[in-house]
């Protein structure tokens, strides 16, 4: 039987499982000298990779917010177009064909909605690949190929390691896209992979933050209104912080792009509001630090409609994001694809201390069960 060990709940000890779920859903799909992308489930041969002319996701919940995060990744690395839809209206959609993939994220690999989306996939003629945490289970036997994570059991109904774990995979299928296609040179690819590979010691630091966390989350105890704002491949993080939030602490929190916080979203900003920013950036590529500057002056904007705000930025910009935020949490620097692996860990710590402080039932939320099977 699974025990959460030295941990008051499963869902802590998942959270700071994600350092060996990284590590270990990554050196599974690289060669012995890790300096290649193995991928042997992977179900396109390097002629099917080069024809390939889209790439559809179906997921649900959390597994979706990866698949929005990976879209970037693909987009980037691969230069193939992506959609990602929600399981449960893929199938009322005609979306896939001949020469396109769909790829059907989820953890358990039992999920209805999911399972009726790999289905219809193969029904319109393309071709099929999960991602699941479960070998054997039903969406990969039914898939034309599977790739797995490697994040050990996950008990605690919000996901967490399984999260990171996926982004892991979709990072690596993207690499893999991207060098057979010949948008990723050689050279490039084992500097991607090896950035990859620092990200499990990254993890550990960012684990550090969790007495940081806690103690916000005792600051913001009595909040109701959530807002996590977050842009390019940061707002499917945004998402899933705001979902985290909602399945463990029943609080109201909404995840929204930075940019469109003044279409709609702006009205409802007062004292009473928390914003949890994603003020994160690579400082080496300059769409992600113009990114970052957008969002210090939406905070600024922010600030002055009285709302407090909760940064999460890479310790370089310590400084300047401390000098809007009322609290920063720092991250390590990483390249910007890689970013959403690390923020995501404080926005998981504060809502497992939001909710523990809330007196709520941690690991088995209300009305909520861990694959939705009907």
């Amino acid at each position: 039987m699974a025990s959460s060990g030295n941990f008051p709940h499963f869902l802590i000890k998942e959270i700071y499982d994600q350092p060996e779920a990284v590590r270990q859903t990554a050196l599974v799909q690289l060669d012995s000298a890790r300096a290649r992308v193995l991928l042997p489930g992977a179900p396109l041969d390097g002629d099917e990779v080069r024809r390939l002319s889209k790439i559809n996701i179906a997921a649900s919940g959390t597994s979706r917010h990866a698949g929005l995060a990976g879209r970037t990744m693909i987009h980037d690395l691969a230069h193939i177009p992506v959609e990602v839809d929600y399981a449960s209206e893929f199938e009322y959609r005609n979306v896939p064909g001949l020469g396109e993939l769909t790829i059907i994220i989820t953890q358990s690999g039992e999920t209805a909605d999911t399972l009726s989306a790999l289905r219809k996939a193969r029904a319109l003629g393309s071709r099929t690949l999960a991602i699941t945490n479960v070998p054997g289970s039903t969406v990969a036997r039914e898939a034309d190929a599977a790739l797995y994570t490697h994040a050990g059991p996950e008990i605690s109904i919000a996901s967490t390691k399984a999260f990171t774990a996926q982004l892991t995979m979709l990072y690596l299928l993207a690499i893999h896209l991207g060098e057979r296609r010949g948008m990723l040179a050689g050279a490039d690819a084992q500097t991607c992979i090896q950035q990859l590979l620092q990200l499990p010691g990254k993890l550990q630091a960012a684990l550090q933050r969790d007495e940081q966390c806690r103690q916000l989350a005792h600051m913001v105890a009595q909040a109701e209104d959530f807002l996590f704002i977050g842009g390019g491949i940061h707002y499917p993080i945004a998402m899933d912080g705001a979902l985290k939030l909602k399945e463990t602490s029943y609080l109201h929190a909404e995840g929204y792009p930075t940019g469109e916080l003044k279409h709609g979203p702006y009205a409802l900003i007062d004292e009473r509001t928390i914003v949890v920013a994603l003020a994160t950036r690579d400082s080496g590529q300059s769409t992600s630090t113009l990114r970052w500057e957008k969002m210090l002056e939406d905070l600024r904007d922010i600030r002055d409609h009285g709302a407090r705000v909760i940064a999460v930025a890479v310790e370089s910009d310590a400084d300047s994001v401390a000098e809007i935020a009322d609290h920063t949490v720092l991250i390590a620097r990483a390249p910007e694809l890689l970013l959403p692996i690390l923020e995501i860990v404080p926005l998981q710590l504060l809502a497992y201390h939001l909710a523990v402080a809330r007196g709520r039932n941690v690991d088995q939320p209300r009305n909520l069960v861990k694959a939705v099977i009907s």
